[in-house]
């Protein structure tokens, strides 16, 4: 199962693209002696590979009991060993004994977010609201 980036980011970047490429292009056409022209050109190669990642890999996948966030270095842990979940400033965390992942909801489709609730309250763990306050009385 795929837990998508909303529809609104994927476009984003791909208009983020298209439209530093086309800059890029019309300045090498105007004056191809500027090296700063490539910096056009590099953001909007940026830009599209950011949305062909995004768009084929997605935030999160959830296969095989493994959920995995998609970045550059992704990042995975078992859903039988959550042992906690936070759920902070927008964020969900989950929490292992060994390991942590943050999941940003501000980049999760509508219909995605449900489905990975529903995932989540299907670990039957207590989803706690809390306010990170560090203590200073030890």
């Amino acid at each position: 199962m795929k837990i998508r980036y909303p529809k609104k980011r994927l476009k984003v970047n791909l208009i983020l693209g298209i439209v530093w490429l086309v800059f890029g292009i019309l300045a090498f056409t105007f004056d191809g002696t500027n090296l700063f022209n490539l910096g056009y050109l590099a953001f909007g190669l940026i830009y599209l590979g950011l949305y062909l990642f995004e768009n084929s890999k997605q935030y999160l996948t959830i296969e095989n009991g493994v959920i995995t966030k998609n970045t550059l270095h992704p990042k995975s842990i078992k859903l039988n060993e959550i042992n906690h979940i936070n759920d902070f400033a927008g964020d969900y965390v989950l929490k292992t004994e060994h390991e942590e992942l943050s999941i940003n909801k501000s980049y999760i489709e509508k219909n995605s977010l449900l489905a990975l609730e529903t995932i989540l309250e299907g670990l039957n763990l207590d989803v706690k609201e809390t306010i990170n306050v560090q203590s200073n009385l030890s």
